[in-house]
């Protein structure tokens, strides 16, 4: 079975230390005064497109945005995307993989997937410079490498963080308590790895819950229920093998854990209202 392109970390410098786990790219310099066009595919790393000045589009898992000023496009490994950026755009391009971003500290990982599970974020403009200031001294780090250069960069990097989750929160419900929303990122990172899982019990085993109290969780943050999220993200990863790939169905659906095609095929027909084959002919 094909899997969907993946691309990893670019090396712009003979450095093995860190050139595969992280880098930060000057906008102007990347564009060079040419767009920058990218077709379908995945990363296995974080992906961060902070723009002061931007235009184009930005299709982040089949939801498309409109690329503008003061605004960051924030993408966890897996996503599926692709990229038209206009030449002219300014900022930076951070990419990192989460063994550099302090693996070990469950606080600093918990500050990680907060602020990735948005992908997209617009700001005003006093509160993107914060961000940009912050960019800023992370590129000169990187570009600068004095002594212990890679612990500032991951101490700028935590105050990038905080920041994003400061404009998440403003739009989080006052009843989303700071455990449910662990707790639900932790049932959005299974989500991801284990795409072949379907029962709602399977999950809360590995989260050391009972199914009333992940669904309680699921419920009071985002209003719905943990099959209903399970189901999605079926879907989605149905729509990002059907179009980033030429599988067959039958290969689709046995990754995804049906060994009865048919089934498969009506459950993807039921939610979106088009058979698998009819979707990638009419979408792709």
């Amino acid at each position: 079975m094909d899997k969907i392109p993946v691309r990893h970390i670019s090396t712009f410098q003979k450095e093995p230390d860190i050139s595969e786990r992280f880098s930060i790219r000057d906008l102007h310099d990347l564009l060079a005064g040419k767009d920058m066009v990218q077709e379908l595919h995945r990363h296995d790393f974080f992906y961060v497109l902070a723009l002061k000045k931007g235009a184009g589009s930005h299709d982040i898992d089949f939801i498309s945005y409109t690329v503008g000023d003061n605004s960051v496009f924030f993408m966890r490994p897996g996503q599926v995307h692709q990229l038209v950026l206009k030449a002219g755009s300014t900022g930076y391009l951070l990419q990192f993989r989460e063994e550099f971003y302090f693996p070990r500290e469950k606080v600093s990982n918990q500050l990680l997937r907060q602020a990735g599970n948005i992908n997209h974020y617009e700001l005003n403009a006093d509160a993107f410079q914060k961000l940009l200031n912050t960019l800023t001294s992370i590129f000169n780090e990187y570009t600068g490498k004095q002594e212990r250069y890679e612990d500032v960069i991951r101490a700028n990097m935590g105050i990038l963080f905080i920041e994003l989750v400061r404009q998440h929160s403003r739009a989080t419900p006052d009843n989303v308590t700071l455990y449910t929303q662990e707790r639900l990122e932790a049932f959005l990172s299974l989500l991801e790895t284990h795409v072949n899982k379907k029962q709602v019990a399977e999950y809360a085993a590995m989260l050391n819950l009972s199914t009333y109290q992940l669904n309680a969780i699921t419920k009071a943050a985002l209003g719905k229920t943990c099959s209903e999220l399970i189901n999605e993200h079926i879907i989605l990863e149905a729509k990002r093998y059907l179009l980033a790939t030429s599988n067959q169905i039958n290969q689709i659906a046995y990754y995804l854990g049906y060994e009865d095609v048919s089934y498969f095929i009506r459950f993807f027909k039921k939610h979106m209202g088009h058979s698998p084959e009819a979707f990638r002919h009419n979408f792709k």
